[in-house]
């Protein structure tokens, strides 16, 4: 058991302590953003009582999801890069109804 936990240390401070770089420090904190869309949707859904998706979800999602993209083409992780590379697609596209949306919502307004 000790041999197991000693083994364990060894490889967190491999992964963890040793191989730390501003490279790693860009995927911490892309996973930061990325994993903060889940907690504004979230938040939002309890507020209203039903599930919602709000725009700061698709903002999150575009940043986390390109320093993402970043980290994995600088790793040279090809699922990582299709991945992460096919959601931009899916973010931008999402933004992109919400602004059409609003704008033919304010053209409404002014008619």
């Amino acid at each position: 058991m000790v041999n197991v936990l000693q083994e364990l240390g060894t490889w967190l401070h491999q992964v963890f302590i040793k191989q730390f770089d501003a490279w790693i420090l860009l995927g911490f904190i892309a996973q930061f953003f990325f994993t903060m869309r889940f907690v504004v949707q979230w938040l939002a859904s309890e507020k209203a009582k039903r599930s919602v998706v709000p725009v700061a979800f698709w903002f999150f999602s575009l940043f986390g999801g390109g320093l993402l993209l970043i980290y994995a083409i600088v790793r040279q992780d090809p699922v990582f890069i299709a991945g992460q590379a096919m959601g931009m697609f899916i973010y931008i596209r999402n933004l992109w109804l919400i602004a059409n949306e609003r704008k033919a919502a304010a053209m409404t307004k002014v008619d």
